[in-house]
């Protein structure tokens, strides 16, 4: 027997127009591309709900199918973020690109995907330019700027976004799509081979904002001035801009300046309640207000993930009256699959004990099932000691590649191989202990790096840590921490010991350390292990 149940589909258009009836006046803020250090541009979600439907007429002149992948190279702003809506909403596919990427690979990535319109901000008009001979198939460019600003010699067609905006109605019904559409696409970073497409449904992407709304979650509300520092073009900045659209939310965006200053002042003068980001965009703030009598305004969360956020940067913000809530999750999974929020036994919990789980990546949002494999795929206890390979199933988890063969990443039965090597305690926290790739292997026993890395970075002379598997004639690998000391300060090698000595075991303990000027990161701001293991292949250890 079936439910007598309406069958109203889970749509990304129900969002923005949601926004708009019952939180329409809310102000959104945005940083000029064209300006960035002037003056704000504000709007509301009315507004971006009117110019969200203008787009969408502009998009059906354009040519633009349903299923269509429509690519954006852009920063968080306003624009970008009527882009979503009016892409998705129209049954197109929002396809996010990250411009970090080398040049290549951002062809690649257009090719593979099938895009036939291109969407950036001037500040990556030379990328654009460069793209129009290396990715024929694509129909058109846009630039999202006024015509005015417009470069005199792009080697193409080129359309301004505010002329196709104001040329077009507002008057635009969202078509009632299934709700297992195809809504977006992102790919990940390929640092093994060519990055991978995840296509993402419209039901995945508002399931995965309504779970991340939650109180355990993200804890996201109308009364919320939000601030998604991670990038628009990095797995839809962590679902930030649907969760602010579903509750309500402020939102207020910062462009192209992420340093600490630029931050800063945006939290303060905006009133910026919660913010995600990873930790290196974090050690940029804290680098800049310490010392200083300026607090951190409204600021009460900070959702932090990408790489495991070190206690240290949790406790500076805790003195601050910042709470850190640590989060996993990946490309293929929406991205957010677990965060640490604390469960009614905590308060029960000693110091220690609290430290412990506070440090693990978290327990599962509702709708994530997580598991742990051996070698042979069997399940290992959720006991907290037992470690193996991470795999997840969820409503937004990925089932199959874009463009690839399917079964490629999974188990037999359907499950997601992470890539993560982690434990699950009996509370149902999560812990991972390094990416599969990463995890040192020292006289035939497992190492964790991200330990060892959140152990160093809480020495009052270490800005930033990484702990990398290094040959050893002896051991096959040992540990060598790279390390960016704090200015004028220095650590030497028997320091280094000291400060491990009784947190791990003695043969956990590094070798040795290298300093160096700067810590490497990918292009979704994750150190980079694969160029310092390379930087460091011949290292000579001591004797």
């Amino acid at each position: 027997m079936l439910g007598l149940m309406m069958q109203t589909p889970l749509l990304i258009s129900s969002l923005i127009a949601h926004a708009d009836r019952q939180h329409g006046d809310t102000p959104i803020v945005s940083r000029r591309v064209e300006d960035p250090q002037g003056p704000l541009h504000r709007t509301t979600w009315r507004e971006v709900h009117r110019r969200s439907r203008q787009l969408a007429n502009a998009l059906a002149h354009l040519g633009v199918n349903r299923g269509d992948r429509v690519a954006t190279l852009a920063w968080n702003t306003h624009r970008h973020l009527e882009l979503y809506y009016a892409v998705s909403g129209s049954g197109a596919v929002c396809h996010t690109i990250n411009p970090r990427l080398f040049e290549e690979q951002i062809a690649w990535i257009l090719e593979d995907a099938g895009a036939e319109v291109v969407f950036f901000d001037a500040s990556f008009a030379d990328i654009a330019a460069r793209l129009v001979a290396r990715v024929p198939r694509v129909r058109h460019y846009i630039q999202l700027s006024e015509r005015a600003e417009l470069p005199n010699d792009f080697p193409a067609q080129l359309h301004a976004y505010e002329d196709l905006v104001h040329s077009h109605s507002e008057h635009f019904t969202w078509p009632q799509l299934e709700e297992t559409a195809a809504s977006g696409l992102c790919y990940t970073s390929g640092t093994t081979g060519n990055p991978k497409g995840v296509l993402y449904s419209h039901r995945s992407t508002v399931l995965h904002a309504y779970a991340c709304a939650l109180p355990d979650s993200f804890g996201v509300s109308a009364r919320d001035v939000v601030m998604p520092v991670v990038p628009m073009y990095h797995v839809n900045a962590w679902g930030l801009p649907y969760i602010a659209a579903l509750t309500g939310a402020s939102l207020v965006l910062p462009g192209p300046l992420q340093d600490g200053p630029a931050l800063h002042r945006l939290i303060v003068d905006e009133g910026v309640t919660l913010s995600n980001g990873v930790p290196t965009v974090w050690l940029g703030l804290l680098q800049h207000i310490a010392g200083k009598s300026e607090g951190l305004g409204r600021l009460r969360k900070l959702v932090i993930g990408g790489s495991a956020c070190p206690p240290s940067m949790m406790d500076a913000f805790a003195q601050r009256g910042v709470e850190v809530l640590h989060a996993w999750g990946m490309t293929e999974l929406s991205p957010i699959g677990v965060v640490n929020a604390p469960k009614a036994d905590n308060a029960t919990l000693d110091p220690t004990a609290t430290a412990v789980r506070r440090n693990k990546q978290g327990r599962p949002l509702p709708g994530v099932e997580l598991a742990i494999l051996d070698e042979d795929d069997s399940p290992l206890p959720h006991d907290g000691a037992s470690f193996g390979e991470l795999v997840v199933r969820s409503p937004w988890a990925v089932r199959q590649y874009f463009g690839r063969a399917p079964g490629d990443g999974f188990t037999a039965d359907g499950w997601f191989r992470t890539g993560d090597v982690a434990t699950i305690d009996p509370a149902g926290y999560m812990q991972i202990t390094d990416r599969a790739k990463d995890v040192i292997k020292s006289g035939g026993e497992w190492i964790s790096s991200i330990e060892l890395e959140n152990i160093l970075s809480a020495h009052p002379a270490v800005l930033e840590a990484a702990a990398i598997a290094v040959p050893h004639p002896k051991w096959d690998e040992r540990p060598l921490m790279a390390v960016v000391l704090k200015p004028g300060t220095t650590l030497e090698r028997n320091e280094m010991h000291a400060h491990f000595s009784g947190k791990v075991a003695r043969w956990w303990i590094p070798e040795d350390l290298a300093i160096i000027a700067a810590i490497p990161h990918t292009a979704t701001g994750k150190i980079d292990k694969r160029r310092l293991r390379d930087q460091f292949s011949e290292h000579r250890w001591p004797t």
